[in-house]
């Protein structure tokens, strides 16, 4: 009898562990399955950001040389016809959608306009080496909502801007924005998806965000400066920045207790810039932009010079070009997801036609043939960010630790640079040399670089250092936080297996996990 009692409880024990083991895994299955939903969310708030800072960056493009125009005739300076900077309807001949920059030799109001304009890219690359560190230190929410708290109040400002001194001071505080919120933004894209091909397809995802946003800035701003006066675009850029940090709010509180647990603290940025392979990459992340940013303060006027181009042309000169930028996104997730190896050449190939197109831009002869080759810029430039932005979460993941703040600012640092020099050099370039000789000299550039990225060839058969979060995870999951990103380690999109086929090594994974957590631990899980 007392065999046949112990043969029962011990049955009854096995029962037990058996159906706590099953509610353990159906409890986690929920916990995987909500934070997947909530990392899709996330990178709707973060590709709704880099909408909303592109949009802004560019949407001032058809504004600001009449609005700076227009004080100066409220100061006196321009005659009796010059629009008021206070008027809010529709104003005689303003061009919708004309990208007007500085020409290659201004007066005063030239320069102000390029300083302007690259106001915010000279503060985003003194402050990214700042924010990147800090957001390695207290995660990628914060700064996130921080960024998009700073971008709101520079939209504002923007709206009820009335001197030059305020319009500065609001293009700058955007530059500050824009190095938490785009820095924050990527790497917590890198961080959610940390698996490929979905870490290639997420990033392509907001890389594509951010083409749009360019693209449909400058007629966005034009038709609604010009219908409905000029503090109406950047109301309703304000009102989206401001819905979207509600949203990020809700998904994600940045100040929940727990949202650095279990977390390494992530390799020094002065680190991470000397490593060759994320110097190689942030290199060819600046000359590939750089046609980009010197074109756009000087081809309008070439333009009006060598082809006598019309006002709407001029305005709708990078808009076709936003096709192919999506196209080449697409192709290279499509690419990377098949041939992952191939990353490098990926990039390699962008930098090739990136350069040969910037060589024909000057032997066009009218608005038709100009397109090909701007088309051509995009449609390279969509190749290597997609190629090379998932290479440096990677190289981060296996020679460093896997925490993304600074090698996101490493490669902001890389687009500010051209952005910054673009408005205010490349006029003078095609003062002293010429608009064809620019063009040249970056497609060279870009022709010498491709070569460079061979280095980046074996990158993919890195085997992964053994970082503080690997030490973390391997000790044993002492929380649902581990167990999910054990779980994803193991195969991201893998369905859960029922409690009765778990073998007897699954019996003793999920035993000590039981013994190392807490009721607390689960009720109080953030999805961080």
């Amino acid at each position: 009898m007392s065999e046949a009692g112990g043969a029962g409880r011990a049955r009854a024990a096995v029962a037990r562990l058996s159906e706590a083991v099953g509610e353990r895994r159906r409890r986690l299955g929920t916990a995987m399955g909500e934070a997947r939903r909530q990392r899709r969310l996330l990178l709707v708030v973060v590709c709704v950001a880099l909408l909303l800072d592109n949009m802004l960056y560019m949407v001032i493009v058809p504004i600001i040389p009449d609005y700076i125009a227009a004080m100066r005739g409220r100061e006196g300076a321009a005659g009796p016809s010059a629009p008021v900077a206070g008027n809010e309807s529709g104003g005689g001949n303003r061009s919708l959608l004309q990208a007007r920059y500085p020409p290659a030799a201004g007066g005063n109001e030239d320069v102000q306009i390029g300083v302007l304009f690259a106001s915010k890219a000279m503060l985003q690359l003194l402050v990214n080496p700042l924010s990147g560190t800090l957001i390695d230190r207290v995660g990628y929410e914060a700064p996130l909502l921080a960024g998009l708290a700073v971008m709101f109040l520079s939209t504002a400002t923007f709206a009820f801007a009335e001197n030059y001194a305020t319009l500065f001071a609001a293009r700058s505080l955007q530059g500050l924005g824009s190095a938490f919120a785009d820095t924050a933004g990527i790497a917590l894209i890198a961080d959610r998806y940390a698996e490929e091909p979905a870490r290639s397809r997420a990033l392509g995802t907001a890389l594509a965000c951010i083409s749009f946003g360019s693209l449909a800035a400058p007629p966005f701003g034009g038709v609604l400066y010009e219908f409905a006066g000029k503090r109406v675009p950047f109301l309703v850029l304000a009102c989206v920045c401001l819905l979207d940090g509600l949203l990020l709010l809700a998904l994600a509180p940045p100040c929940a207790a727990g949202a650095r647990a279990n977390m390494p603290v992530g390799t020094p940025i002065h680190r991470l810039m000397v490593d060759p392979y994320i110097a190689v990459v942030a290199g060819a992340l600046a000359t590939c932009n750089i046609p980009l940013a010197f074109l756009e303060p000087t081809i309008a006027n070439w333009m009006k010079e060598s082809m006598g181009a019309s006002e709407w042309e001029v305005g709708l000169t990078w808009l076709p070009a936003f096709f192919p930028h999506v196209l080449g996104v697409y192709v290279t997730v499509r690419l990377a997801a098949a041939y992952p190896h191939l990353q490098w050449f990926y990039g390699a190939l962008g930098m090739a036609i990136i350069g040969a197109s910037s060589c024909l831009v000057p032997a066009c002869r009218n608005f038709g043939q100009v397109i090909i080759p701007l088309c051509g810029i995009c449609f390279g430039i969509a190749l290597v960010d997609t190629a090379l932005l998932p290479t440096l979460a990677f190289l981060v993941d296996v020679r460093h630790v896997s925490v993304y703040g600074s090698v996101y600012a490493i490669a902001d640092i890389s687009y500010s640079v051209a952005y910054a020099l673009g408005p205010i050099v490349a006029g003078q370039i095609v003062h002293t040399m010429g608009f064809a000789q620019l063009n040249l000299g970056m497609g060279l550039a870009n022709v010498l670089y491709a070569p460079v990225l061979l280095f980046l060839k074996n990158v993919c058969q890195m085997k992964p250092s053994h970082s503080e979060r690997n030490i973390l995870l391997e000790e044993g999951p002492k929380g649902l936080y581990d167990t999910i990103k054990m779980e994803e380690r193991k195969g991201m999109g893998k369905s859960l297996r029922p409690a009765g086929e778990m073998d007897e090594n699954g019996m003793d994974s999920y035993r000590r996990d039981l013994t190392g957590v807490s009721e607390e631990d689960s009720s109080d899980y953030e999805y961080s």
